[in-house]
């Protein structure tokens, strides 16, 4: 049993007195493909060794009674009498959760759960998506209901659009609830299809966190968000029938884009230019093509920064700082933006050297302390064996 869970069995024990099950969700990294899933497009995210678990119990009434270790506070909720808005604090994410389950035609139980999580928060390796989709476990698992991972993770992703206020698109719900150790998944956000993309042995993915937290739900990814889908209004008239920025080929956005404001042509350039670019990565990966797969990754960053406007000056830092270091293939920022990780695709036998880079380069360049985590990816949501 690991520590987390431990502590985890162990707390809830303290606080109500019984054994329970430890359901587990982990957080991610996604390789590539940022802010296209919400546009029906392709995303390359692997599901991460960092998690978040949730100590669980029935009870025999309909309360929802819930303890955070890493917040060292106590919520409860009524699922007979339910809050339709939220507490605007992290109760949101599992009692949004519960609620979309109970809409979804799922009679829960009530439950006693103790929340305990070792994935970074605000880093942008999706701490959100692994605490719904834990609690969602732990839910039907207290309920004895059964654990459908992509109907979870549609349930989990309506509760952070309609119950905590952004705008997400699936790729973190599906890939904590799908995700396959060992291999990305590439994710087809239009038809919820997915394929493995093995990662090779001698491959790892190395995260480094700036330490600049990310706040963005309601701001400035739903402002993306927001331009993506004037982008497709203004583009329907000439383009036909199309539903999101997915129809839109690179070559269509060019022919049209005087059609376009600037600041909405940039927004959609990243967008349809991003798709091709995991296209390109799942090839290159397949392939043992991995400098391919690391211009792929080069690229994508300098389109968030560029086009897309969702990186600052610490992640630039340390993507470039990355892209000039031998043994690193690729680097990009990885997540919603504003702050949060960085992903580099390292070769194994160069990680200590280059996670010392970063540490060291990050320190003199930006004043800032950076966390390094060597990563390979892990499976999906699931019981933990106690």
């Amino acid at each position: 049993m690991s520590v987390l869970a431990r502590d985890a069995t162990q707390e809830f024990g303290h606080r109500f007195g019984r054994r329970p099950t430890v359901s587990r969700a982990p957080g991610r990294v996604n390789l590539i493909g940022e802010h296209t899933d919400y546009n029906d497009g392709f995303v390359m995210p692997a599901a991460l060794e960092f998690a978040t678990l949730v100590a669980a119990s029935p009870r025999p009434d309909r309360r929802l009674n819930v303890y955070s270790v890493i917040m060292g506070e106590s919520r409860a909720f009524d699922l007979d009498a339910p809050a339709e808005t939220g507490r605007h604090d992290w109760s949101d994410y599992i009692f949004g959760v519960a609620l979309m389950l109970e809409r979804s035609g799922r009679r829960l139980s009530g439950a006693d759960l103790v929340v305990s999580t070792d994935v970074p928060l605000g880093s942008g390796l999706s701490s959100s998506a692994a605490l719904e989709v834990s609690s969602a476990h732990a839910l039907l698992t207290a309920s004895g209901l059964p654990f459908e991972p992509i109907a979870v993770a549609k349930i989990c992703q309506r509760a952070e659009n309609d119950y905590v206020g952004m705008r997400c698109g699936i790729m973190d719900q599906y890939v904590s609830a799908c995700g396959v150790a060992g291999a990305a998944l590439l994710i087809d956000c239009r038809t919820l299809e997915s394929r493995n993309v093995p990662i090779a042995p001698n491959l790892r993915l190395l995260v480094a966190n700036s330490g600049v937290r990310h706040q963005h739900a309601g701001g400035e990814y739903n402002a993306r968000r927001e331009a993506c889908e004037e982008g497709v209004r203004l583009l329907k008239p000439t383009l036909g029938p199309i539903k999101a920025l997915r129809d839109v080929t690179p070559e269509a956005l060019e022919a049209n884009r005087k059609l376009l404001p600037d600041l909405i042509y940039r927004r959609c350039r990243h967008i349809v230019t991003e798709n091709a670019r995991v296209l390109e990565a799942e090839r290159a990966l397949i392939a043992d093509d991995f400098a391919a797969c690391g211009a792929a990754m080069n690229a994508s960053h300098a389109s968030m920064r560029d086009d897309f406007e969702i990186t600052c000056p610490e992640v630039d830092f340390l993507a470039e700082l990355a892209q000039a270091t031998p043994g690193v293939f690729g680097s990009r920022m990885t997540g919603g933006g504003f702050g949060g990780c960085t992903v580099s695709l390292v070769e194994a036998s160069a990680v200590k050297r280059v996670s010392q880079i970063l540490v060291d380069g990050y320190r003199v360049g930006c004043g800032r302390d950076a966390e390094v985590f060597d990563c390979s990816p892990s499976d999906g949501a699931g019981l933990l064996p106690l």
